[in-house]
């Protein structure tokens, strides 16, 4: 395969929580035509994806592909945000619900998964993906997965509000520089009409057993995330850098946070303007749009979360990737392959991909194509000058992020433990789960 330069560090990021859904693709599943099995010339493909943020122009692109193609019949089932995709995609598997395009995270997942897996090599969007976004994917000169696309994240915050509060965001580069414009944010809040300088959505396990954490192991591991794979232990060698900066944003945020939702920090108080900053990334541009356009357009940045000895740089990866159920029959692997090659190879699918989707590509050939949205040119400059940390959490053991990790933060910001318990809890699970 041609080499291609890929901005950011490949990997791969699950945006799910909590809650098990289960997932027939006969209930709350969208089709955007009738859908008759297949029969005849006729070929069904259920589609069962993690990506709620567009969910509503992943369906518009579906009819689309329906319309140019009238013997191809498209279901999508649509799990996550406040719903756990991981579990629900396990459940649907077991339950004879198999999908025939589903999403797979890190090299965790691909194991799990790996008998369902189809060689994807031949695709025309498996030879078009950005060198380095396939490492978490290959196995055995095999490619199971194409990626969705390039995302980054870090503290979003209002521009207008800094403004106001005289914060150039520029200035800040370390975690004390954070902390004093913090304060200042939290002295002025009324005066400002805001409800915290924060809001922390500690409800959700993937924004701090994930993104958080990930800030600050990525070093660690080398930025890599198969080192983490092969990894015995887990040192959290800047484990007092992780502490202080979820700390920060528990006491400086809406509160109660462990009750706090990604829709509520996102919808209801950071796009209507009642908080100066969240830890966010790029995928909440299309809800700040849908909830103000033009807080969405003029008035959202993001900064680096500050790491020591990484200030300026963001975390920036591949968040999920599309396998194709092998499982399926011959000619529904087929059509699934030619959907997702047409989705991000042709032009129509990758001008929907970059304008309406808002994606930072992980293919080559967008270059007549312009990034969408200001927060995702934003990681796009970052990523391009390489001022990029790696997403290494799904090399962690499976579910140990979100279930062993988050979950003891969760304990220590209710109080029953202490963060060396956070630390030695979540180090004896790693190193259990790789014996």
């Amino acid at each position: 395969m041609k080499k291609k330069k890929f901005y950011g560090i490949a990997s791969a990021l699950l945006a799910s929580t909590i809650a098990l859904t289960g997932c027939s693709f006969g209930e709350d599943s969208s089709s955007s035509s009738n859908s008759d099995e297949n029969s005849g010339d006729q070929v069904t493909i259920d589609i069962f994806q993690f990506k709620v943020e567009f969910k509503n122009q992943f369906e518009e692109l579906t009819d689309k592909y329906e319309e140019e193609n009238p013997d191809v019949n498209i279901n999508v089932k649509t799990v996550g945000g406040g719903n756990d995709y991981g579990s629900s995609l396990k459940t649907s598997f077991s339950s004879g619900e198999e999908p025939d395009i589903f999403n797979i995270g890190g090299p965790s997942d691909l194991e799990q998964y790996e008998d369902y897996l189809a060689d994807l090599s031949d695709t025309d969007a498996a030879n078009a993906a950005l060198d380095g976004t396939l490492t978490s994917v290959n196995k055995d000169g095999e490619t199971l997965g194409l990626p969705f696309n390039q995302e980054g994240y870090g503290i979003l915050y209002n521009k207008q509000i800094f403004e106001e509060a005289g914060i150039d965001p520029a200035e800040i580069k370390t975690h004390e520089d954070l902390v004093e414009a913090t304060e200042l944010l939290e002295s002025k809040k009324d005066e400002l009409g805001i409800q915290a300088p924060f809001a922390l959505p500690a409800k959700e396990t993937w924004v701090i057993g994930n993104h958080l954490a990930n800030a600050f192991l990525a070093d660690e591991f080398n930025h890599d995330v198969m080192e983490a794979y092969n990894a015995d232990s887990v040192e959290f060698a800047m484990g007092d850098q992780m502490k202080r900066f979820l700390d920060l944003q528990n006491e400086y945020s809406v509160q109660p946070t462990l009750s706090l939702d990604y829709s509520q920090q996102v919808e209801e108080l950071f796009s209507l303007g009642d908080v100066a900053m969240i830890q966010q990334g790029n995928w909440v541009y299309n809800t700040i749009l849908e909830m103000d356009p033009e807080m969405a357009e003029n008035n959202v940045g993001i900064m680096p979360i500050p790491v020591e000895g990484y200030e300026g740089s963001l975390p920036v990866g591949v968040p999920m990737y599309w396998s194709v159920n092998k499982e399926s029959e011959e000619e529904v692997v087929q059509a699934s392959k030619d959907f997702l090659d047409w989705m991000y190879t042709s032009e129509e699918g990758k001008k929907f991909v970059t304008e309406e989707f808002k994606f930072i590509p992980a293919y080559e050939g967008y270059e007549d194509q312009e990034i969408a949205d200001p927060i995702s040119k934003d990681i796009y400059e970052y990523a391009a000058e390489g001022n990029t940390l790696g997403w290494v959490f799904l090399g962690a053991p499976t579910n140990w992020t979100e279930g062993s990790l988050a979950v003891n933060m969760q304990q220590y910001l209710s109080g029953d433990i202490t963060w060396d318990e956070v630390e030695e809890n979540a180090r004896n699970d790693w190193e259990k789960s790789r014996q």
